[in-house]
């Protein structure tokens, strides 16, 4: 008989946490990191197929959550590191990915409306990621 996924185990965002330099940002909700690799096309011989040889890769992400402080205005484009722990109390365990060498692609100076929150979004690069801790099935 099939074993089907305990639904339990599916890891919700609510328990997810951001670290920039160390410092919890509880104030952010919501986190996108991705790695983009450059494929380089080769046609070579004795292959109908295209085949491929991996290129650079490219680091980038947006965060956003509420304002609450002038600190990434301060922190200007100056380079940081991310470290984000995503939980969850019914998963196998926790997951935590360090982003090195961020940066941001620009700096958000004013976006309001009266009468509503201050969101901001903050786009970024980064130039390499650890996996610090892995979720692993038991």
């Amino acid at each position: 008989m099939a074993q089907y996924l305990d639904p339990g185990r599916v890891i919700m965002g609510t328990f997810g946490q951001i670290f920039i330099e160390g410092i919890w940002q509880s104030n952010l909700n919501h986190l996108e990191a991705n790695v983009e690799a450059d494929k380089r096309e080769l046609n070579l011989v004795g292959t109908e197929y295209t085949v491929f040889k991996l290129g650079r890769k490219k680091g980038t992400g947006t965060m956003s959550g509420y304002k609450v402080t002038s600190e990434m205005i301060s922190r200007g484009f100056q380079k940081f590191n991310i470290i984000h722990k995503l939980e969850d109390p019914e998963a196998y365990g926790f997951e935590r990915i360090q982003l090195n060498g961020c940066m941001v692609d620009k700096i958000q100076l004013a976006n309001w409306t009266a009468g509503e929150e201050v969101v901001e979004e903050t786009a970024f690069t980064f130039e390499s990621y650890e996996l610090l801790d892995p979720i692993v099935a038991s």
